[in-house]
């Protein structure tokens, strides 16, 4: 095995991560906003959703083994675990670790959303927005693959799609005010 093998798993599943991630938080602002009422079922919509979530969770597991498992790059449980422990790029790497627990803290009320009180899981879904910031910043400040064209453009087109379904969003929630 290449010594790198470890390496080139841990980039893959961060930024394979982060695009489930991503496409799960913009699924779930269509889901809210209702902007895709008649085009699909909100139950096939819905189950997209919650396997893009739960996939991004399987490939932030992916990442994060990966590099524990790597020896080029030496990270650490307390690196990968523990935010600011780690003195890669702290700062974009500690944002990397807070959306990690972000994420499973989505993922695992989501999971739990028929035991849970609605306010309750309301709240921790909310986290999602921050989560998808967070995930951002971190794969673009600290990845290797920033500078990456594909990257780069990828990370533009769903920055655009989620300022536009976030203010979407707020257009609906302020409507009723207006009338």
């Amino acid at each position: 095995m290449d010594e790198k093998t470890w390496w080139y798993l841990a980039r893959a599943g961060g930024i394979t991560a982060w695009a489930l991630v991503a496409a799960a938080t913009l699924w779930g602002l269509v889901l809210s906003t209702r902007i895709a009422k008649g085009k699909a079922t909100p139950a096939w919509l819905l189950d997209l959703h919650r396997h893009l979530g739960a996939l991004g969770v399987v490939f932030s597991a992916v990442h994060v083994l990966g590099l524990v498992a790597d020896s080029w790059v030496h990270f650490g449980w307390a690196e990968v675990l523990v935010p600011f422990a780690s003195e890669w790029r702290p700062i974009p790497t500690a944002a990397g670790v807070t959306a990690l627990y972000l994420l499973v803290a989505v993922e695992v009320t989501s999971l739990l959303q028929r035991r849970l009180p609605r306010k309750v899981w309301r709240k921790v879904h909310g986290l999602s927005l921050p989560l998808f910031l967070l995930s951002t910043f971190h794969t673009l400040a600290a990845g290797t693959d920033a500078s990456n064209g594909a990257l780069a453009l990828a990370t533009a087109l769903v920055a655009i799609a989620f300022l536009f379904l976030m203010t979407y969003r707020a257009v609906l929630a302020f409507a009723p005010l207006t009338r």
